[in-house]
């Protein structure tokens, strides 16, 4: 009896990575280094002086760490409650604060205790900002109210209350001490002149705004808030320029690189997605453990700084040239290929004894049930692995083997509401791979037929045959499009082509027969 050949699996051939400039700069950082915080890190802020020390605000502290230090350098603990968005001002020499217990702290960043408190807010600040000139603080605040106070004599200078829900979310002008911006979950940005009682310009971000952010020339304004990320023209009034939706969840914090031609955005899906700021594509994506909540660029963008809900800070330095070399140098020392190729091609002797080892082949599951001639099990079974690897070659060789058998009909039929949904899943996701389409256009056929008298019992399964055919009429329509392009490249090159003369003459059509005469 014939043993049992197991399913060819054909390799397809995959497009590598395009590799760009934009990854060769991003890639170039060494595996992050953790460090445990006491709650979950909401704030990040480096200060613009050298060494560049970055603090981190997690829980009721804060805490300063040198650029290469996994021990904090400098610690403040004088908060009562939760303390948010810990900045450094413009010099370096001080840091101001907000607390869930409505009370902003300004800290000398050589000391310990606070040098001036601030109260007047009824509600916890999560917004606090030094404006240009360095004498004065924003700050906003869950009572809906945005205030500025000036630091020698510890007053309030002016207070806004335009917002209809909490303020999570702020930003001073660094050309222009006056000029504030502000976001809200009542989904507005506010921009705010302290000469003028009220804001100067209104937008509507149409999601509760988590973070906004400044172009180095002001022209630009950045606001996040939903899975979107906003970009909007001041200059004009305001006006939307750019809207961008490449998140799963919530976009939490943005941050400029150093140049100010990337942006990045940081997400509650993990994700931190770097945009070109010429057209706004995604050039390059970080992955992270957990949910992202605080995000900040070193100067220089020699370290990237990530704060999660975990608790966990992660930090990624830049390699140095000296590491690259050695890097480099270590590839070179590996193997080179003779060794793996030493004694393939030996041949045995004459008078060499050869013991021969029997080899063992192990079936894949689903090829095991082909054996067995369960066809609907294999079938499973090949979803399965899709479903777990997302491996479509599988199950597309499955389906080409049952075809092959007569059997692929049988194996699709029977199937309740979950495992049809599945199938057509598949079917979705890949019908119009040009790879797989010749095996799955006769299986979604199949299927039709199969299930065509079913068709308005299941809402579920209604809703992906409907989306299955706007899938496939999709395609048709772009390939008749492209068919008709096709037709015009033709006849471009066709008349392209240089025109030849021919010469009106008669030619012999044999050597051997009489001479017969055919114009051409």
């Amino acid at each position: 009896m014939a043993s049992f050949k197991s399913t060819k699996i054909p390799i397809y051939p995959k497009l590598g990575e395009k590799v760009t400039p934009d990854t060769l700069y991003w890639k170039n950082y060494k595996a992050p280094a953790q460090i445990k915080e006491f709650g979950a890190v909401t704030s990040i802020d480096f200060s613009p002086l050298a060494p560049h020390n970055y603090a981190v605000t997690a829980s009721t502290r804060i805490h300063i760490y040198g650029p290469f230090s996994q021990e904090p350098v400098k610690t403040f603990t004088r908060f009562k409650d939760t303390a948010y968005s810990g900045k450094f001002r413009s010099d370096g020499q001080l840091l101001v604060a907000g607390c869930e217990d409505s009370v902003v702290r300004l800290f000398d960043v050589s000391g310990k205790v606070a040098l001036r408190v601030f109260k007047g807010h009824t509600k916890g600040v999560h917004v606090t900002d030094f404006t240009s000139d360095c004498y004065h603080i924003l700050t906003g605040s869950d009572d809906y109210t945005c205030r500025l106070w000036d630091i020698p004599n510890s007053t309030e200078l002016t207070s806004y209350k335009e917002h209809t829900d909490y303020i999570r979310c702020g930003t001073t002008s660094k050309l222009n001490r006056d000029i504030f911006i502000t976001g809200s979950y009542d989904h507005t940005l506010r921009v705010f002149d302290a000469r003028v009682e009220k804001s100067v310009m209104t937008m509507d971000h149409s999601q509760p705004v988590e973070s906004v952010l400044l172009y180095p020339s002001e022209g630009l304004l950045v606001s996040a808030g939903g899975r979107y990320v906003k970009v909007w023209d001041l200059l004009k009034g305001g006006q939307p320029l750019v809207s961008l939706k490449n998140h799963h969840k919530t976009v939490t914090c943005l941050s400029l690189s150093s140049n100010g031609q990337r942006l990045l955005s940081a997400s509650l899906d993990r994700h931190v997605k770097i945009y070109n700021t010429t057209n706004y594509k995604v050039v390059h994506n970080f992955d992270y453990a957990a949910s992202i909540l605080s995000l900040a660029l070193a100067p220089d963008d020699e370290s990237i700084v990530v704060g999660m809900t975990n608790g966990v800070l992660s930090i990624k330095h830049r390699k140095s040239p000296e590491e690259k070399k050695e890097v480099a140098g270590k590839q070179r020392m590996r193997p080179v290929y003779r060794v793996f190729v030493k004694g393939r091609n030996y041949v045995p002797k004459k008078d060499d004894f050869l013991v021969s080892k029997p080899v063992k082949s192990h079936l894949a599951k689903y090829d095991k049930q082909l054996k067995r001639f369960n066809i609907s099990k294999a079938l499973d079974t090949a979803l399965e692995s899709w479903r777990k690897n997302r491996n479509p070659e599988i199950m597309v060789a499955v389906m080409k083997e049952l075809d092959r058998r007569g059997t692929l009909k049988n194996a699709l039929a029977g199937r309740d509401e979950q495992n049809l949904s599945q199938l057509l899943n598949f079917l979705i996701g890949n019908v119009v791979d040009p790879r797989f389409t010749p095996v799955l256009i006769t299986a979604t056929e199949m299927i039709l037929d199969i299930y065509q008298a079913v068709v308005g019992q299941s809402s579920v399964v209604d809703r992906q045959l409907v989306r299955l055919q706007e899938l496939v009429e999709r395609e048709i329509d772009y390939q008749q499009d492209l068919l008709e392009v096709l037709g015009m490249l033709d006849t471009l090159f066709a008349a392209s082509l240089p025109r030849k003369e021919v010469t009106l003459g008669y030619i012999l059509l044999s050597e051997f027969t009489p001479p017969t005469k055919k114009w051409i």
